[in-house]
């Protein structure tokens, strides 16, 4: 049985090439059947993927998109409606912002792009809601192009497998591409099985609490297994605070009175949601508006129609 390569090992030239062949090939058999993953799916189709799942677990996003999909195949179908119906359709997928900016770059696409979802990572880039790991993930996913594309599982694998750590460590997008960069094949083909193979394996095998290295197609490679798997004391990102009892709670409270109401909503009815907090409540209200997710008329409040 083939020992992991230590600091020194002659092995370790190569051991970039030989992570990516790795992943590559256990892809081709582990991947998951996502919808989104299907040969014949559209850029559009790509694209409302990646605004669903950014912080949302795939098994939320799974039902919602073949949702969204159905009633809005093109992005041309989604800008003729207005934003309100995009927020009712988003439900509580969560950061609801997220369906106005895909409502918004829908209109961006049909205006700029005669309704076709651009290529080209800066036409990408200036699409509402688009920033880089989202346009190197379209790119990349959706046309097959070669963009190192980088997500937190996708550096978890990195962090432990290249650099001997337990966890990555605060996001730094050039640290972060560069890093995906060196192991990124060369051709487009394998380049596009990486990307999601290194994906597919943080998700579901190098996971953050509990890995199972006993089934890693890298397990031989992996720099921190071979380290005898040390603890980080590295940075950290500041933990969310909890979200019973929260602003973000309160928020989504008043969000789904919203959703549900074809009418504006009178103050005293969505205060009426959070009786024993008006201080909160308030902070919620403000909070939506300034998003662009409530809008204030003489009548109350009510969902975004233009």
């Amino acid at each position: 049985m083939p020992q992991p390569a230590r600091a020194g090992d002659p092995r370790d030239a190569d051991r970039p090439d030989r992570i990516a062949r790795a992943i590559v090939a256990w892809f081709a058999e582990a991947a998951r059947p996502l919808p989104w993953r299907a040969a014949d799916v559209s850029p559009w189709a790509v694209l409302v993927s990646e605004f669903m799942l950014q912080q949302t677990q795939v098994s939320r996003v799974q039902p919602r998109w073949e949702e969204w999909i159905a009633r809005w195949p093109t992005a041309a179908a989604l800008a003729a409606e207005p934003p309100a119906e995009a927020v009712r359709a988003w439900d509580r997928l969560g950061y609801p912002r997220r369906a106005l900016w895909l409502h918004r770059a829908s209109t961006e696409i049909v205006e700029r792009h005669g309704g076709e979802v651009p290529r080209d990572l800066d036409e990408l880039l200036a699409l509402q809601g688009v920033g880089h790991y989202t346009a190197r993930a379209i790119a990349a996913f959706a046309f097959g192009d070669r963009h190192p594309v980088v997500d937190t599982n996708t550096r978890r694998v990195i962090a432990r497998a290249v650099d001997g750590h337990a966890e990555a460590g605060p996001p730094a997008t050039v640290r972060d591409l560069a890093a995906m960069e060196r192991l990124l094949p060369a051709d487009r083909e394998s380049a596009h099985r990486f990307n999601a193979g290194a994906m597919e394996l943080g998700a579901t095998v190098c996971t953050a609490r509990a890995p199972r290295c006993e089934t890693c197609p890298i397990a031989d490679l992996c720099a921190w297994r071979a380290a005898g798997y040390p603890e980080y004391d590295g940075p950290r990102r500041p933990r969310q605070a909890r979200f019973a009892g929260s602003d973000r709670e309160a928020r989504g409270i008043v969000m789904r009175e919203l959703r549900a109401a074809h009418r504006p909503v009178r103050t005293d009815e969505l205060a009426r949601l959070l009786p024993d907090d008006p201080a909160r409540f308030r902070r919620a209200l403000d909070a939506l508006v300034a998003d662009g997710l409530a809008v204030a008329s003489p009548d109350g409040y009510a969902l975004p129609h233009a």
